[in-house]
C-alpha cells in the first residue's frame, strides 16, 4: 500500500480550496446517467430471467451467470448509493424516485439509508462520532476494558468469515426491514412501505416462477454481490495508516483524503463497482456523479497523493482488527497478542 501526506493544504484559512476545484465534477449528465441504468439495473434484470430459464438446463450455468449478475447488482447499488447523495441526475425528485426504485432491486429503504449515510460522511474518521454506517472499529484501550463475552462478540464479528460469509445477508437483507430506534416517523414508514412493496414483488415473482426456484437464482446473486459490497465498504475506511483523530483535531478534507482509500482496481472492476474505489474523492466531494470521479482524480495530481490500495492490499486488510490511538495505527490480533502495543 501506497500512503502519503496530502501535499496541499487541508484546513485552516485555506481548508475549502477543493470546493471550487471540484465543483465543474459536480455537474451530472442526464446522457451518462441513463448509460448507467443501461449498463446497470436493464442487464441485471434480463441476466436474472436468463438465469431463470438456465435451471432446466444446468445449475451450474446459473452459478456462473451469477457471477456478472451480481456484478451488475452491485452498480445498481452505486446508483442507488449516488441518488442518495442527490448526485445522479440534476433533480433532487428524480434522484428520490429512481432511488427508491433500486433501493428495492437492492433490499433496501432509500430515505433511510440516505440519512444514515449523510452521518457516515460527516463523521467518518472521527472517533468520537463512531457507529452511525461504519464497520465497527474498537481501540485497543476498548478492547482491553470489554468483558470476555463482549470481546468474543468483537473478535467473532470481525472474523472475514463472519463479515463478508454471514454479513452480507444480515446488512443486505435481514437489517433493513426493522426500522432503528434512532428513526423519524417519516423514516419508519418509508420502512414498512419498502418491506410491502417487496413483498409484493418478491411474491408475485415467486407465485409465477416458484418460491425455491426463485432461491436458486436470486440466493447466488445477492450473496455475491452483498459480499462484494461489504468488502468494499471495508477497505475503504480500513486500512493500516488510516485517519483517526478525535473531534477537537478532527477536520472533514483530512478524514476523506487520509481516511478514505484510492483502491486502485483493474478497469473492469471499476466499472462493475461504479468508480466507488475512488472514495477518496467522493468522501471529500459527495455530489461528484461516481463517472466523473476518475477524470477529478486523474486530472488533480493533488488527489493522487492519497492512500493508495491495490486489491490484494484490500484483501490483507481484512487482518486489521483494532486502532492503536497511541501509535495512530490499525493493528492485528497477532499484534496485539505480542504486547507490541
Amino acid at each position: 500500500m501506497e500512503a502519503a501526506a496530502v501535499a496541499v493544504p487541508l484546513s485552516g484559512a485555506d481548508g475549502a480550496w477543493w470546493r471550487e476545484l471540484l465543483a465543474p465534477y459536480t455537474r451530472p449528465s442526464v446522457a451518462r446517467s441513463a448509460g448507467d441504468v443501461l449498463t446497470s439495473v436493464v442487464p441485471y434484470l434480463g441476466l436474472s430471467v436468463g438465469m431463470y430459464f438456465l435451471l432446466g438446463v444446468s445449475y451450474w450455468l446459473v452459478l456462473a451467470l451469477s457471477i456478472p449478475t451480481a456484478g451488475f447488482l452491485l452498480r445498481t447499488f452505486v446508483l442507488f448509493h449516488d441518488c442518495a447523495h442527490g448526485s445522479f441526475l440534476p433533480s433532487r425528485r428524480g434522484n428520490n424516485w429512481l432511488g427508491t426504485f433500486c433501493g428495492l432491486l437492492v433490499y433496501s429503504t432509500f430515505l433511510p439509508w440516505r440519512h444514515e449515510h449523510a452521518i457516515h460522511h460527516a463523521t467518518a474518521g472521527d472517533l468520537d462520532r463512531r457507529g452511525m454506517g461504519d464497520v465497527d472499529t474498537w481501540t485497543v484501550a476498548e478492547f482491553r476494558s470489554h468483558s470476555l463475552p463482549m470481546r468474543v462478540g468483537y473478535r467473532l464479528f470481525r472474523n472475514p468469515l463472519v463479515m463478508f460469509g454471514l454479513g452480507p445477508i444480515w446488512a443486505l437483507i435481514i437489517q433493513p426491514r426493522f426500522p432503528m430506534a434512532w428513526m423519524r416517523p417519516r423514516l419508519r414508514r418509508a420502512v414498512y412501505a419498502t418491506n410491502i412493496a417487496l413483498a409484493v414483488a418478491v411474491g408475485g415473482v415467486c407465485w409465477a416462477i416458484g418460491w425455491k426456484d426463485y432461491l436458486l437464482v436470486q440466493g447466488p446473486t445477492a450473496w455475491l454481490a452483498g459480499s462484494a459490497g461489504v468488502f468494499l465498504f471495508y477497505v475503504q475506511h480500513q486500512f493500516e495508516d488510516v485517519y483517526w483523530k478525535h473531534s477537537d483535531s478532527w477536520t472533514y478534507p483530512e478524514a476523506a483524503l487520509q481516511g478514505s482509500s484510492y483502491l486502485d482496481l483493474p478497469r473492469v472492476l471499476h466499472f462493475f463497482t461504479g468508480n466507488i474505489g475512488y472514495h477518496h474523492l467522493h468522501h471529500l466531494q459527495a455530489r461528484i456523479p461516481n463517472y466523473n470521479l476518475p477524470r477529478a482524480h486523474e486530472e488533480h495530481p493533488q488527489f493522487q497523493d492519497v492512500p493508495t490500495l491495490s486489491l490484494w492490499d484490500g484483501i490483507n486488510a481484512s487482518r486489521l482488527k483494532l486502532y492503536d490511538e497511541e501509535h495512530g495505527r490499525l493493528i492485528t490480533w497477532r499484534e496485539l497478542r505480542t504486547a507490541r502495543f
